[in-house]
């Protein structure tokens, strides 16, 4: 296939010229346009939505398989930014028709598709003698099959509307290195198919303008690392963080941002790795 620039793409260099009265630097971290965000009702998944908001972005979707916790994630966020557009659908990204009617909705209501960032995804720690196939596959279809069949349904949109776009994918250090003390085979595969997808989607999708990415969080001090059971695997954690800690969900909002405005318009198909030092050791 012969590759040539994009007829249209998201970010060059006309648009760095910005109007003399503006802040350059709020313009250089600005957030455009519109973002869907999968796994939008966790955590992180939720924090980086915020950060979005709060650098500009005008319509956020919020997707996610629980209902309850999704919308009192949204009701929040409505309550914070009173004059975004934000709303939520419950989504299993692993159903790809269901992915396609939910993303043809949100394109409808909003106009076009921006940014999408995929928080979407499941664990599995247990030692590989006791993994079932079939939980290998659930596994490897939430974090793997679900980040390819969301990226395609939001793509696919991008490219009608020429607008291209940022698309995000969650990695993890689980994909850059074997994890200890836990054993977890089938999420650190998934992760580490996710990393190879996000490079090859970015050397497919750049001539239309989409900039494909991915983020590896390390141990983040989050709700699913909560628990007197997680104490002994934590410490351990910790021992071999040459920051000493686990991260602070905030602390990821930064390269979201980064990846999301003009900021990053040069990044394509790399992997951020945010883990406070832990994969050095």
């Amino acid at each position: 296939m012969e590759f040539c620039p994009p007829e249209s793409p998201a970010v060059g260099p006309a648009d760095f010229q910005v109007d003399p009265s503006s802040n350059p630097a709020l313009e250089r971290f600005k957030v455009a346009g519109n973002a869907i965000v999968a796994g939008g009702g966790g955590d992180l998944g939720s924090t980086s939505s915020r950060a979005l908001l709060q650098h500009g972005l005008g319509k956020l979707a919020i997707f996610d398989l629980d209902s309850v916790e999704g919308a009192k994630r949204v009701d929040k966020l409505k309550a914070e930014f009173p004059s975004a557009l934000i709303i939520f659908k419950t989504v299993d990204i692993t159903e790809a028709d269901h992915v396609d009617h939910a993303v043809n909705e949100v394109a409808t209501e909003f106009g076009s598709i921006n940014i999408l960032l995929n928080f979407a995804g499941t664990v599995c720690c247990m030692p590989s003698l006791d993994v079932s196939p079939v939980e290998w596959r659930r596994v490897l279809d939430v974090n793997t099959t679900g980040s390819f069949i969301i990226a395609h349904a939001v793509a696919r949109k991008m490219i009608a509307a020429k607008t291209g776009g940022s698309i995000m994918f969650v990695a993890s250090i689980s994909g850059h290195s074997v994890c200890y003390p836990q054993p977890q085979a089938p999420y650190n595969t998934a992760k580490a198919a996710v990393m190879m997808l996000k490079s090859c989607l970015a050397a497919e999708w750049a001539v239309h303008g989409i900039r494909v990415n991915s983020i590896s969080p390390g141990y983040m001090d989050t709700i699913l690392n909560e628990g007197a059971g997680l104490d002994e695997a934590k410490s351990v954690w910790l021992s071999r963080n040459p920051l000493g800690r686990m991260g602070h969900r905030e602390e990821l909002s930064g390269v979201v941002v980064l990846l999301s405005s003009r900021a990053g318009s040069y990044i394509n198909g790399s992997d951020i790795i945010a883990d406070g030092g832990q994969t050095l050791f």
